[in-house]
């Protein structure tokens, strides 16, 4: 970075001696600080659900693009930009009318009534997709650090115990599910998986936690690039988890219990 601030000004200094005599002009020179959500995909800010919808996209902190060469730019703009928003735009139908428009999403999971297959569906898609797109960053995978990962050694045995637990329930869940890392009623760390769009809030979990830690395995997250390959996009994308925000996420749930 020092050394591109320092070309950058080197050019400057050219730029204005060139011209000479009292015909400097300013020249602007771009932040290399500054990223934008803006590519070829388009910019995540820009989706949203449809007017009056009481649950929002979040967006991201992030661009499409951001996250190659582990997850290509057109599967993040699919994956948000569509089946994301379908999601939130049919949740956003099911409760406008009812008094579950002023309850959170959690509120509205812990309580489901798991006969309700179309909430079901749609509240656990829009639940489970802010979660992962949030644990999800660029310049990020590594190992956690803190108190996650003091946890994560004294309950579970060791990060790479942990990674191969993640990768094992994604790569056994028969068709389409999600993987996930909570933290229990006990204060205790566990991985489990959920058919289709559940997740370990609802009812019918046979593990119910908080999570803190969501991998979508739907075919949808993975396929333009990996293809079958689901063990592939399993083992990538810890490259891409960042464990400032599961830490976050772990410590948050300990303090509510």
């Amino acid at each position: 970075m020092k050394n591109a601030l320092v070309s950058l000004s080197f050019l400057f200094i050219l730029l204005l001696s060139c011209r000479g005599g009292n015909d400097l002009e300013e020249v602007q020179i771009p932040d290399p600080e500054v990223e934008t959500t803006q590519t070829a995909y388009g910019n995540p800010s820009e989706v949203k659900v449809n007017e009056g919808g009481t649950f929002k996209m979040k967006g991201l902190k992030y661009a499409y693009d951001a996250l190659q060469p582990h997850i290509d730019g057109r599967t993040m703009q699919l994956h948000y930009a569509k089946h994301h928003l379908n999601y939130a735009n049919r949740l956003n139908k099911e409760v406008d009318t009812t008094n579950l428009a002023s309850q959170s999403i959690e509120e509205i999971l812990r309580n489901l009534n798991t006969n309700n297959k179309s909430l079901r569906n749609n509240a656990g898609g829009y639940y489970n997709h802010n979660l992962f797109f949030e644990i999800l960053g660029p310049k990020s995978g590594g190992t956690p650090s803190g108190a996650l990962a003091e946890a994560i050694s004294a309950e579970l045995g060791s990060f790479d115990a942990l990674q191969m637990q993640l990768t094992d329930a994604g790569n056994s869940l028969f068709g389409s599910g999600w993987v996930w890392l909570v933290v229990k009623s006990d204060g205790k760390l566990a991985v489990t998986s959920t058919f289709n769009q559940d997740n370990p809030l609802m009812p019918n979990s046979e593990v119910r936690g908080t999570p803190i830690l969501a991998i979508d395995v739907w075919e949808h997250a993975y396929y333009l690039s990996y293809q079958n390959k689901r063990n592939d996009y399993l083992t990538a994308i810890f490259n891409v988890i960042d464990w400032k925000v599961v830490n976050d996420k772990y410590e948050s749930a300990l303090a509510r219990l």
